[in-house]
């Protein structure tokens, strides 16, 4: 039982240094983005690439923000006692895998058989999709 306990204590410990990390990170982020709009002294090129720099910044502030999403239903998965189940197949989650994508749902295997169906199901759209354009008959033009 004291494996047990020590193991989750250490997952508890690496999901929340991941957390303080992404969080440090946005809020890092967000300063640094509020102090480059108090310097808005430019010319219409420096002000698109501003623009550009935002959305670029607004994506990564999005991904973060996912990221702790993601890391607390983590935590509340392992304070249910369930973290590190896969949800497909039940079994264990590597501890490997957990370490290097700590908010994992799947084992590796089943990740594996979701990626390449939804793959697969992306080809067959594409194919049904039809052609890009359509064949001119030569009736179409006298």
């Amino acid at each position: 039982m004291a494996n047990a306990t020590t193991r989750h204590a250490d997952l508890r410990q690496m999901l929340s240094e991941r957390r303080r990390a992404a969080e440090d990170d946005v809020h890092s982020r967000l300063r640094q983005s509020r102090a480059d709009r108090t310097n808005g002294v430019g010319d219409d090129l420096d002000h698109s690439d501003a623009a550009i720099q935002d959305g670029l910044e607004f994506s990564l502030l999005q991904m973060r923000a996912e990221t702790l999403a993601r890391i607390d239903e983590a935590l509340r998965r392992l304070d249910a006692g369930n973290y590190g189940a896969c949800r497909e197949c039940e079994g264990e989650i590597a501890e490997r895998r957990l370490r290097a994508l700590p908010f994992a749902v799947r084992c590796q295997a089943c990740e594996q058989r979701r990626e390449e169906a939804q793959a697969a199901k992306r080809l067959a759209g594409q194919r049904d999709a039809g052609p890009l354009f359509m064949p001119v008959s030569a009736t179409a033009f006298p």
